[in-house]
């Protein structure tokens, strides 16, 4: 597996959604402390880290957070770990972590079930722009 950089934060997401490709942007508009690197979960890297931290992507169908060496967090538990390192309101989202994980991710399975059908699919993942192609392990 290629270096992953230090003191980063990797965020997996599926390449070809558009509701992920929107989160993607959401993120590194409002990671003013450059927290967060990303791959998409079809890529090389993507399926190296995935394969090391022993998730089965058939079975979880979710963004993962994944803190090299530390943890990895998924479903809604990694996007309330995301908006907890984000700025502006965003942050406060944190505050549904007193929720228990199962009553949380009843509505991001929901979402993540419905999230094609309501936001659609590309053919391809993204490609960044020259800008933000230091963000993105797999471009």
């Amino acid at each position: 597996m290629q270096n992953l950089p230090e003191n980063k934060k990797i965020v997996l997401f599926d390449g070809v959604c558009n509701l992920c490709d929107n989160a993607v942007q959401f993120i590194i508009k409002h990671d003013k402390k450059d927290v967060f690197r990303f791959a998409s979960l079809q890529s090389q890297i993507g399926q190296e880290i995935i394969k090391k931290i022993g998730i089965d992507v058939s079975k979880i169908d979710s963004i993962i957070l994944y803190e090299p060496g530390i943890a990895y967090y998924y479903k809604s538990e990694a996007a309330l770990n995301i908006a907890a390192d984000l700025s502006g309101a965003v942050s406060f989202l944190t505050i549904f972590k007193i929720f228990p994980a199962g009553f949380s991710n009843y509505f991001y399975d929901y979402v993540a079930k419905n999230r094609y059908s309501w936001y659609g699919k590309k053919d391809n993942c993204m490609i960044p722009t020259p800008e933000l192609k230091s963000k993105f392990l797999d471009s």
